[in-house]
């Protein structure tokens, strides 16, 4: 999620935990936590395609941050007043902090490695987009009140309530999943042959979907809106252009994307560039990570330092994007 969620996330969480005296204090330190995993975007790895699939790596992990809060928890209790006064509402403050940082990453497309150093692909359970305001207001309504006034009860129940709206909100978004992933089994024909489905919401919202069908040589987007009529999702058919990634697909940087992207990804030729974009993220004719991995010789492909394309996403395709909730 982005870095005002989680560090509405971090405060709302750490000073829901603590003692009335140390509200105001928790308020600063769960920012602080809540968004200590995203300093991971400050380590340069070499090039674009590393910076882009080892982001939410090893600072993202469960197996890393379980025993990280305890070494902070540990500090603090020695040398903070606060913490030293009351150290288990302070852990349970501090742990919840870190770990709920991920679990809500792997919410979104992009994915988030929680059990790294483990090979495992990305988590993407993609039930919510990166922004959402209507999980993030509710967190961000409760910590400023406890600023306001971190002495009064009723800024500790409208935190709660926060807390609580943000996360109904969020299971919701599981709902609707469940739901857009049984419309998709039912407009699939029987005879589509396919290898896996992808389904995540649109920018800002969690009633209109984009669902990717993943085939050997070809992917199929459609979508859908909670407020649609459409009783299926009207699919259109594009080449992942095979016959381009096949020649190239054993350097490194292509392996690696096609990990972390779990295969959703299409090739094509820029400038005499092999470019690879991951279709989790964007939508047909304009994908936000299009990443340069190769460039065109005699008569192979050869990789070159993977360097990301700018992204030419803009408010025309979020026009375009909306205009689609109310399409029958």
């Amino acid at each position: 999620m982005d870095s005002v969620t989680q560090i509405a996330l971090g405060a709302a969480i750490t000073t829901a935990c603590v003692p009335i005296e140390h509200r105001r204090k928790a308020v600063f330190i769960g920012a602080i936590l809540g968004t200590t995993p995203d300093l991971d975007v400050f380590i340069d790895y070499g090039d674009a395609v590393s910076n882009f699939t080892y982001h939410r790596g090893f600072s993202h992990s469960l197996f890393v941050l379980i025993p990280f809060s305890l070494i902070v928890w540990v500090i603090l209790k020695k040398y903070y007043d606060p913490v030293k006064s009351a150290p288990i509402p302070w852990l349970f403050a501090i742990s919840l902090t870190l770990i709920t940082h991920p679990l809500l990453d792997a919410h979104t497309a992009y994915g988030t490695q929680l059990f790294w150093p483990l090979t495992t692909p990305p988590v993407m359970w993609s039930t919510i987009f990166i922004i959402d305001p209507l999980y993030t207001l509710p967190l961000l309504m409760g910590v400023i009140v406890v600023l306001v006034k971190p002495l009064s009860a009723r800024a500790i129940k409208t935190l709660v309530v926060g807390i609580v709206i943000s996360h109904v909100y969020l299971a919701w978004t599981w709902t609707a999943k469940f739901y857009i992933e049984y419309k998709v089994a039912e407009s699939l024909t029987p005879e589509t042959q396919f290898i896996s489905t992808f389904s995540t919401p649109t920018p800002f919202n969690s009633l209109l979907w984009r669902v990717v069908v993943l085939q050997e040589k070809t992917y199929q987007e459609g979508y859908y809106s909670l407020l649609s009529t459409n009783q299926s999702i009207n699919f259109q058919t594009y080449s992942r252009n095979t016959d381009i990634l096949n020649p190239a697909k054993e350097l490194a940087s292509i392996k690696r994307l096609q990990w972390f992207a779990q295969d959703y990804i299409s090739s094509s030729i820029i400038n005499n560039f092999l470019v690879i974009s991951d279709l989790r993220m964007g939508f047909e004719g304009n994908y936000v990570f299009n990443h340069a991995v190769a460039e065109m010789g005699n008569p192979h492909w050869h990789e070159i330092e993977g360097k990301l394309l700018p992204s030419q996403f803009g408010a025309e395709d979020l026009s375009t994007l909306w205009n689609k909730f109310s399409d029958d």
